[in-house]
């Protein structure tokens, strides 16, 4: 695959009056099987399963022009950001066989979220897949032509964040190899959108902030502490047989088998993070109070309604759009007041990237 990304690689030399700036949107998503563990350059211990958003996104802008040598800046929400701005100046000369036209740009690249950043929202999957769309439509106009190729975005975003591969994508994504769905790489996403049952196509997420702060132990360390887990081995052999069982629900419209899988994916991820070594814990006490109330809400009400959690205290609450009203009713008499300044976010099933 990365031959073949290097023989499409655009080295010629641009003309002197190369400039313009690009601009794309690309949504986060949450993950229903998760991805925790890697192997090899950013490649999944496990395969994984997701929503791809709408709401909840990344919008990046790229003002670019012909100069003499490669040159960076970013801003981010309208401040410049050194941290940002090293972690994209190296993603981007660590791929430049790949981008080879970079070395002849200067860069002024902004970008701004419509959610909390690193409160776990995956804040890295819309940005650096959004920045890889920039890239490759930039490529697109010095080499004259009209499409983007999807699966080289996943690659390339891949690359930059393992979830982002899955962000370009509309409706749900599976990334990852596996025996239970033909044409699944490690290298790529790809789409589920005409696998799955219509009630999955318009499903709601309700995202209910129970904290907006910075994570205490970012998704990169996490990750890297699945390398020393007792229960690694015994973990990725679940995610695999969760991805099959899985995907049979979301082929069949089963929501009692979608939500037993979903609720023990999203706790097992913590359960992980609670055994690895050193230990860490990033639930709050909020987040056990929402997840009780959701699950006596759906006794009590027959409501198919249940919980995920990414790698953080926020809890998505996921549901049929035909249930959206009483559900978003239940969340502003019940639920925001386990969250941090009653900050909530009304969101569902997206598009993916897109030009804006």
């Amino acid at each position: 695959m990365e031959q073949n990304y290097l023989n499409q690689a655009y080295s010629a030399e641009l003309p002197a009056d190369f400039c313009g700036n690009v601009k794309w949107q690309s949504p986060s998503n949450i993950a229903l099987v998760k991805y925790w563990g890697k192997k090899g350059k950013q490649l999944p211990q496990n395969p994984s399963i997701s929503f791809t958003l709408s709401n909840c996104r990344t919008e990046t802008s790229v003002a670019f022009q012909k100069a003499e040598q490669f040159h960076l800046k970013f801003t981010f929400e309208g401040r410049e950001n050194l941290a940002f701005a090293a972690k994209i100046e190296k993603f981007l000369l660590e791929n430049q066989r790949f981008f080879p036209f970079l070395s002849q740009l200067d860069l002024h690249i902004e970008s701004r979220n419509t959610f909390p950043h690193s409160s776990g929202i995956a804040s890295s999957a819309s940005s650096m897949s959004a920045l890889v769309m920039c890239l490759l439509d930039m490529e697109r106009l010095a080499k004259g032509e009209t499409e983007i190729d999807l699966q080289r975005a996943s690659y390339f975003s891949r690359l930059a964040s393992g979830s982002a591969s899955r962000s370009v994508l509309p409706k749900m994504a599976l990334w990852g190899a596996t025996d239970a769905f033909s044409g699944s790489s490690d290298e790529y996403a790809v789409s589920l959108e005409n696998e799955i049952h219509p009630v999955f196509k318009a499903f709601h997420d309700s995202i209910l902030i129970v904290s907006d702060a910075q994570k205490s132990v970012s998704s990169r360390a996490g990750h890297a502490l699945m390398e020393g887990n007792p229960y690694a081995e015994a973990r990725y052999q679940q995610a695999n047989a969760n991805i099959v069982n899985l995907l049979e629900a979301l082929k069949s419209g089963d929501l009692d088998s979608f939500i037993a899988i979903t609720e023990s994916e999203a706790l097992q991820l913590h359960a992980l993070m609670m055994c690895s070594n050193p230990s860490y814990i990033l639930l709050k006490p909020n987040t056990l109070n929402l997840i009780q109330a959701v699950r006596q809400f759906r006794c009590e009400t027959q409501i198919p309604i249940c919980f995920t959690l990414d790698a953080g205290p926020n809890v998505h609450l996921l549901y049929p759009d035909a249930e959206a009203q009483k559900v978003e009713q239940f969340v502003k008499d019940k639920l925001v007041a386990y969250c941090v300044n009653s900050q909530w976010i009304d969101d569902r099933v997206g598009e993916g990237s897109s030009r804006i």
